[in-house]
């Protein structure tokens, strides 16, 4: 099978994934949508749903549900006059009247009563055309294709994206709980733990940061990752610092010379590179390995791999 035809069939499967999930989404308006369940319908892990949803539509998931929701009960206003806002509110998932009505007037810019009345008085004219230029809803049902892959593609961030057999590691690590940008304090902790009992001989260390949530996802203050170094299998861990076994095998890995403010855009590459490669994100921890130290300026430029375990499709 030529690259052509892989990357076809990879896109087909990863939109059918996509629009399984905007099908269950219609069928269960009312209900609650946990990122587990939906992730199970895409047959993807979670950590990776979210962003990959977001990346190959343009929307996170829960905006996407939020306005899918609003649109619905927009048009269930207008096709039954009679029909109580309170129980729009229900069918439409959700829980508060006074949640629905806050978030209907920041969607169309009006009550849902100056909503109802707008719509039947441009009836009445039939003006259809005044009518158009309203914030009026449109279909519930968005079905996500091609198109949807190239938006915002930055082709400089995908061209060093490839498939490649990553080794197995032993780390020792310290634990950080919060936003990435203060990750250093657990790496000085580190570092200063692990000098004095040699562990650190660079360069033959790595230094690397696994994540274990979605920054996307878990509230920034929850978001957990582990500043780690390579070592040897009989390396103790002490107190804080503890020891893991990162996996190998397969990795999408994404080189990239980015500034601070630009990780995200490094990470949502690889999510969309993935589109077209074949391969789906599988079990095991993503993390970022650092083959150089970041530069001096201010702000700093940083080499990185974004390393992503992967399966075939």
């Amino acid at each position: 099978m030529n690259l052509s035809s892989i990357q076809q069939q990879s896109r087909k499967e990863y939109f059918q994934r996509i629009n399984r999930v905007v099908d269950y989404i219609d069928a269960h308006l009312d209900e609650e949508h946990s990122l587990e369940n939906l992730s199970k319908v895409a047959h993807f892990s979670p950590f990776h749903f979210h962003r990959i949803f977001r990346v190959l539509t343009g929307e996170t998931i829960n905006s996407y549900v939020k306005r899918i929701r609003l649109q619905k009960a927009g048009s269930m206003l207008l096709s039954d006059n009679e029909r109580s806002v309170s129980e729009v509110a229900a069918l439409c998932g959700f829980n508060s009247t006074a949640v629905f009505c806050r978030a209907f007037k920041t969607h169309f810019g009006r009550s849902t009563g100056e909503f109802r009345s707008h719509h039947l008085e441009q009836e009445r004219k039939n003006d259809q055309a005044e009518s158009k230029k309203d914030q009026s809803p449109t279909e519930s049902t968005m079905y996500f294709s091609d198109e949807f892959i190239n938006l915002n593609r930055n082709t400089n961030m995908e061209k060093n994206i490839a498939v490649k057999e990553m080794p197995a590691m032993d780390l020792i690590y310290c634990r950080h709980v919060g936003p990435f940008d203060q990750i250093g304090g657990a790496y000085e902790k580190l570092f200063k733990w692990a000098s004095p009992r040699g562990l650190l001989c660079f360069p033959d260390t790595k230094t690397l940061t696994v994540y274990h949530d979605d920054p996307k996802v878990v509230d920034v203050d929850k978001v957990r990752q582990s500043a780690c170094i390579t070592v040897n299998e009989d390396a103790k861990p002490e107190g804080e610092f503890g020891k893991m076994h990162l996996a190998g095998g397969k990795h999408a890995v994404g080189s990239f010379k980015v500034k601070p403010h630009q990780f995200g855009e490094a990470w949502d590459a690889v999510c969309r590179w993935l589109a077209d490669s074949g391969y789906q994100p599988s079990d095991g921890y993503p993390y970022e390995y650092y083959p150089e130290e970041h530069t001096k300026e201010n702000p700093p430029t940083f080499t990185v791999d974004i390393c992503v375990p992967v399966k075939p499709l």
